[in-house]
């Protein structure tokens, strides 16, 4: 009896002195935490815009339009081989095949459509393409700026290189509310306003939209107070008709 007391009383010791433990333990762990956030100090705007994750879309390859001009070779069949061009509607038409759509897609994209369309009647075709004549790929700038106008975009060119380019802002320009329309079908357009002021300001140049081809900016004279969102393509000419704001 006295045996079972006493391993009942060491059992409860050990389960005390092991709680306790463990309570320090998460204490000092703690602490440790906190401190190493203090030697840190306090996060800033800067830290937390350095680990937001890139969105910009890089280096977009370039998408057929019309009248874009192909030239197909077949590897083992180059009596197949022709040069077809991109028609009004979008599609080109195919020796032997017929006609598929290959508006807005990519060289690569097109090598795949084009190597499906004919799998149908060649066992494995293996076709290279060239893109032999295109529309060089452009931007537009309009309102305050020292020369409104179309310039031909070469390589990746941001919102603020675009305005450089097009002789930067004239003294009434209202660059804190810079807008730029990107088409997004033969319909409608996306609009998005930007402050470049703040940008250039703070040199954090993190929100500056990268351009893609027929891309339209406006500098506007005086403040825009609203803007819808999307707006009809057939209504982009008066946005960036001098003395429309």
């Amino acid at each position: 009896m006295k045996s079972r007391i006493f391993c009942c009383f060491a059992a409860g010791i050990f389960l005390v002195t092991t709680i306790r433990a463990q309570r320090a333990e998460g204490t000092q762990a703690a602490s440790t935490a906190e401190d190493r956030t203090a030697a840190r100090g306090p996060r800033t705007g800067a830290q937390d815009v350095q680990e937001r994750p890139e969105l910009h879309h890089r280096n977009p390859r370039y998408q057929l339009c019309k009248d874009d001009v192909l030239q197909l070779n077949f590897t083992m069949t180059p009596d197949l081989n022709q040069t077809v061009t991109v028609q009004p509607d979008g599609y080109i038409t195919l020796q032997g095949v017929g006609d598929i759509h290959v508006e807005g897609q990519t060289v690569p994209d097109v090598a795949e459509s084009i190597r499906l369309a004919y799998a149908k009647t060649l066992h494995n075709p293996i076709i290279t393409v060239r893109l032999m004549e295109f529309d060089k790929p452009y931007f537009i700038v309009g309102g305050e700026v020292g020369h409104p106008g179309k310039f031909e975009l070469r390589g990746d060119t941001t919102m603020t290189q675009a305005v450089a380019i097009a002789g930067g802002f004239t003294e009434n320009a209202k660059h804190s509310q810079v807008w730029l329309f990107r088409r997004i079908s033969n319909d409608w357009a996306e609009t998005r306003q930007l402050d470049l002021k703040k940008m250039l300001k703070s040199g954090n140049l993190t929100e500056d939209a990268h351009l893609r081809p027929g891309d339209m900016l406006y500098v506007p004279k005086n403040t825009i107070s609203k803007m819808k969102h999307f707006i009809p393509v057939a209504t982009l000419g008066t946005y960036l008709s001098p003395g429309s704001f």
